[in-house]
């Protein structure tokens, strides 16, 4: 790749770009698991003021961008877990690349810099097999755990990913 990759913390300036980019990549990763009139519902703004809420969070947390030349293209995040029964500390929470930068590396130190090699557990749309195969190369591994996330006034099967 002939550009300039940054990963970095996010700052508050980032919330509106990434609220944007949190918007493309669900019409991408979610296209064929939700219905094209929920998508259509999408608000990149709903989801800037989601990131201003999440970047006041505080310590615990770890937050990155991942820019190429200058522009926001993806994000991660981890923090405390947020589940009762949670069988580790630390939880991925978020996660998302455009397709675009796929298989570039990128997804790779967005991961690094949330998680490290860090004991940590996710949940993960049950129909993903491209984060299904990232997260096992990264030694993750279904705990038999399932639930049904409310996703855009509609609902998504996850499973629980450990390591």
């Amino acid at each position: 790749m002939d550009t300039t990759v940054v990963v970095r913390p996010v700052r508050d300036a980032d919330a509106e770009a990434l609220g944007r980019v949190h918007a493309a990549c669900w019409h991408e990763t979610y296209d064929h698991l939700i219905s094209e009139a929920a998508l259509a519902n999408l608000s990149p703004r709903r989801l800037a003021d989601l990131w201003t809420h999440w970047m006041g969070q505080g310590s615990g947390y770890r937050q990155y961008a991942a820019l190429v030349d200058g522009e926001i293209i993806g994000f991660s995040g981890s923090g405390p877990a947020r589940d009762e029964d949670a069988p580790r500390e630390r939880e991925l929470h978020v996660i998302y690349l455009l397709d675009k930068y796929h298989g570039t590396g990128i997804g790779q130190q967005l991961f690094d810099a949330a998680c490290g090699d860090d004991q940590a557990y996710l949940w993960v749309a049950a129909d993903n097999p491209r984060a299904h195969g990232f997260y096992k190369r990264n030694g993750f591994a279904p705990d038999g755990s399932e639930q049904l996330q409310p996703f855009l006034g509609e609902e998504i099967l996850e499973v629980r990913l450990i390591r």
